[in-house]
């Protein structure tokens, strides 16, 4: 008898990340490597869970989710608080049904955070409370956005420095985890991780010169119906639908206020989507180990170049047998 061969383990099953800012084509490079890989889509934008809200949150039409399975969008209620932290919960037991079949998940969205969350894992902070929250909110109406960060640089510096002056979400949930912990939650985020384990990670990030396709989208969302789509919802729903605070959605209420001109809140839109894919890469680009597609994701040479990147990652052997 010969020598006995060592056993070779089998590889990881491989899960692809599609990162990058608003306007960059994300979904349609999903839809091409779900196709191409017998791949299922993960959602990872905060807005496109909630019901009801389509046009503003640049969900997949009905004709694009046909193409390939999705999870994850139009699953909370619009009254609802989706956190990052339930978002976990339910991506990982989405991740797990998806790795049962022996399909390639495909996660894909521009909420950093949550996408953080999902691979990083999330430190167990206090619980929410609704009372502080309501005051906080109130100051940043009354003081100003920039009140919010004050604060924070006062308890905790090293997270002020992460956190944009002007994401109050973020800020009040910082706020409220120093005072309740009376720890600083930059010291947190070290503690108590759980990151996503049982795959191996490939991240691919889109970066292309998006000001004019964004402009694009913002209006294109005004003509197409936007303004009649968040009529409807404040008045079905009024002001406790969150995502009615969100870009474009902000900005069509506040025409319908009487408070802008229809051009002015198409501008305004188109500014908004703009500072906010800024701050989308200024958080993506710490995120490590990203492949950087230099364009579109709709770009026939993009989508060549992040399916030679899938297929060097493909395992041979293990769970996404094709």
């Amino acid at each position: 008898m010969g020598p006995e061969q060592p056993e070779i383990a089998p590889a990881e099953p491989l899960l692809v990340v599609i990162l990058g800012p608003t306007a960059s084509g994300k979904t349609a490079l999903s839809l091409m490597l779900a196709q191409k890989f017998h791949g299922e889509i993960v959602n990872c934008d905060s807005l496109a869970m909630y019901r009801e809200f389509d046009l503003g949150t640049a969900k997949p039409s009905l004709e694009q989710r046909a193409r390939a399975p999705d999870h994850l969008f139009d699953v909370i209620d619009p009254t609802h608080c989706i956190t990052a932290g339930e978002y976990v919960r339910r991506a990982r037991r989405v991740l797990a049904a998806i790795h049962q079949g022996h399909h390639l998940p495909i996660v894909v969205g521009g909420s950093g955070l949550y996408l953080r969350a999902l691979l990083n894992g999330l430190f167990a902070g206090p619980p929410r409370s609704e009372q502080l929250r309501e005051r906080l909110r109130a100051r940043a109406v009354n003081r100003g956005r920039d009140h919010l960060h004050r604060i924070l640089r006062r308890l905790d510096p090293a997270a002020a420095e992460k956190v944009h002056a002007h994401d109050i979400p973020k800020l009040i949930r910082a706020i409220e985890v120093c005072l309740a912990s009376r720890q600083k939650i930059s010291e947190l985020w070290q503690q108590g991780r759980d990151p996503l384990r049982g795959f191996r990670i490939l991240r691919l990030g889109l970066d292309p010169d998006r000001a004019d396709r964004i402009n694009q989208r913002a209006r294109h969302m005004f003509e197409t119906g936007l303004v009649d789509e968040a009529r409807c919802l404040l008045q079905k729903y009024g002001t406790t639908a969150r995502p009615l605070a969100s870009l474009g959605y902000k900005q069509a209420v506040q025409l319908l206020r009487g408070e802008m001109t229809r051009e002015q809140a198409i501008q305004a839109a188109q500014q908004a989507h703009r500072n906010y894919a800024k701050r989308q890469m200024t958080w993506f680009r710490r995120e490590p180990g990203v492949q950087w597609l230099k364009g579109f994701g709709d770009d026939e040479q993009i989508q060549s170049q992040a399916g030679d990147q899938v297929e060097t990652s493909w395992p041979r052997i293990g769970a996404n047998e094709r």
